[in-house]
Formats: C-alpha cells, structure tokens, sequence
C-alpha cells in the first residue's frame, strides 16, 4: 500500500518534473534500499522512519530522508546528524550547486544534482539515524 501511494505521488507530477523526481527517487531507493518509502504527507516521499523525543516530552516518528517536488526546486531531505550538525551542513562541499540549509538540499533542475556526493550524504545520514530507527508498519 505504500508503495502504491508513493507511485500516486510521482504520476501526479507534471512533466519534466515527474521524471526528474523519479530519477532521484529511483537513486534514494538504490542508494539507501533498507529504508523503505512511503508517503510521508501528501506532497513529501519519506523514507525510512526514526522516533524521535523533545526535551519538552512531545515524542513522534519522521522519516530519514525525505523527498519532495516544489514549485520552484527539488527537496532532498537528509535528517540524520550528530547532535550539533545535520549532516547535509556538514557535507555541503559535496554538493556545490545545490541550496542547503540545516537538512534540505535543493536543486532547480536536475543537472545541478551531483549524484556521487548526494549519494554520500544519503548514506551517512542513514548511518547516523541507525540508533532512532523503527520499522516501518505497512
């Protein structure tokens, strides 16, 4: 069911949008393929889950990374991190055309998406999150 909802998702985009999200959708999928995609919210592909707890108490699920078409750019969200960075900040050398801010990577146009470094900040995101994860219920 959430793979259909995900196929949903990427039919209901325009072209050429919708073969540039599923390129980097297919990529996630290859790159990090123990985490699992699903609708995150209606506009947002997640992938992978962790638990995650507030120091105000307020506890709740989100994805590893993220996915979504924008109006003006691709979002790429990679939430893993050490407690003091995300790594997207960290690793933002790896990706020198892209807009990043603490988690999101964004790209205008596919062509500014350098898979290799992209690849490496997927992976380690999904590394640093190995201790928050919790399975995916189908």
């Amino acid at each position: 069911m959430a793979e259909a909802a995900v196929e949903e998702y990427l039919k209901s985009l325009a072209e050429p949008r919708r073969s540039e999200v599923r390129q980097i959708h297919d990529f996630i999928r290859r790159t990090v393929s123990d985490l699992e995609p699903y609708m995150e919210r209606q506009d947002m592909i997640g992938y992978g889950r962790y638990h995650y707890r507030y120091a105000t108490g307020r506890e709740g699920e989100s994805c590893i990374i993220g996915l979504s078409s924008r109006k003006a750019h691709i979002s790429v969200y990679a939430m893993g991190g050490d407690g003091e960075q995300y790594v997207a900040e960290r690793m933002r050398h790896l990706l020198p055309k892209a807009d990043i801010g603490k988690s999101c990577i964004r790209f205008k146009r596919l062509e500014q998406v350098d898979f290799h470094g992209l690849g490496q900040i997927l992976k380690a995101s999904k590394e640093s999150m190995e201790p928050l994860r919790v399975a995916v219920e189908g």
